[in-house]
């Protein structure tokens, strides 16, 4: 008896030793693995005999089902796949280690190390990022943009730069859809509709200065907030793809969507510098190497919720939502009054002179001729 006590805590002992290895450290992290992981390597042929046991946490701006955290969640399973099971990393939905502005923080101050990320709520640290928040800067095709953000050096070179003076590398920008307006008491379907019209918007001062060009009185609001402002009238109105639109069930207390396609929704994937940079040339190859393949499916991630969020609020009887289709001439003069606030972005905002703006427009004309 006492032996099979003895070989039984010798067990127990050697397999808690394994987890403790392997970095299962029991954090309230939502588990990896949600994604689905079709479409990834069939696993690595390399040597993995040098990595060490790991755990990172990557925290999203938003919930499980939506794009961010599905993303996290496929990358979390490639990343194992392709390591063996020797690299765990931990999806972490919004709201579970504070706001938007606070993870920020936590990827900064190394408390994590990864984020999904949007320009939106940097742009009071990084200036340059505020180029994102410029209305009708992007194609109207969005796989052409979605290359654009691949493939730009005045983003995936010069802006990233700037994002490493703060202890942040981006890794890669992408679209998550393009942005639409909803709002109650008025139909929004020419800039005058704007006026004195209260609009929730990221902390980006540039999109305040986008709004207020409308003449907009926009509101800085995390998006925990936001379906309870709407409700109660704190504001108005908002903006997003159609699939946050819809999981995040604003168009219940709003009585239209319009169909402006105005903006896109730019995420980056982003790592804290000095963890990345202390990783062997072997990991890092494997992390970029994934970033790189989830391009093309993060697409269609969200091209998929995109459409079937739009098919959702359409047939949406209990709460209905006129969906509302501007037609070139109405989104032509949009268009011109935002044109203007690109040269707020010069002067006011950028510290180069403009300069990324510049070189990116220059890509932007280069991919649509």
């Amino acid at each position: 008896m006492f032996k099979k006590y003895l070989f039984g805590l010798i067990a127990i002992l050697s397999i808690s030793f394994v987890l403790v290895a392997c970095g299962g450290n029991g954090d309230s992290g939502e588990e990896a693995g949600g994604g689905d992981s079709s479409g990834g390597d069939e696993g690595s042929s390399e040597d993995t005999s040098n990595i060490e046991a790991q755990t990172w946490r990557f925290v999203t701006e938003e919930v499980q089902g939506q794009v961010q955290y599905e993303y996290a969640a496929e990358f979390a399973d490639r990343i194992s796949e392709k390591t063996d099971g020797k690299i765990t990393v931990e999806p972490y939905e919004y709201g579970g280690l504070g706001s938007e502005s606070d993870q920020v923080e936590l990827l900064q101050n190394g408390g994590v190390e990864m984020a999904v990320m949007s320009p939106g709520f940097t742009g009071n640290m990084v200036a340059e990022g505020q180029v994102f928040a410029l209305h009708f800067l992007f194609p109207d095709d969005l796989q052409t943009t979605q290359d654009i953000l691949t493939n730009s050096e005045a983003l995936n070179t010069d802006l990233s730069a700037r994002y490493e003076e703060f202890g942040i590398t981006p890794l890669s920008y992408w679209t998550e859809g393009a942005m639409q307006w909803t709002s109650s008491d008025v139909k929004i379907d020419e800039p005058s509709d704007f006026e004195n019209f209260k609009m929730r918007t990221q902390t980006s001062p540039l999109i305040l200065e986008s709004y207020e060009a409308y003449g907009a009185e926009p509101t800085p609001m995390s998006w925990s907030e936001l379906y309870t402002a709407l409700d109660r009238g704190t504001v108005q109105g908002q903006e997003n793809p159609i699939f946050f639109i819809g999981d995040a069930s604003f168009h219940e207390v709003q009585e239209y969507m319009t169909l402006s396609n105005h903006n896109n929704y730019v995420a980056m994937t982003t790592v804290n510098t000095d963890w990345f940079n202390g990783l062997s040339e072997e990991v890092q190859g494997i992390v970029n190497e994934t970033v790189d393949e989830m391009q093309d499916w993060v697409f269609e991630e969200q091209n998929k919720q995109n459409e079937e969020f739009l098919e959702t609020i359409k047939n949406d009887d209990n709460n209905p939502t006129e969906v509302v289709e501007l037609t070139e001439e109405q989104r032509q003069a949009f268009k011109d009054e935002a044109m203007p606030v690109r040269d707020f972005y010069r002067e006011e905002v950028s510290t180069v002179d403009g300069e990324i703006l510049d070189k990116l427009e220059e890509e932007i004309q280069a991919a649509t001729e």
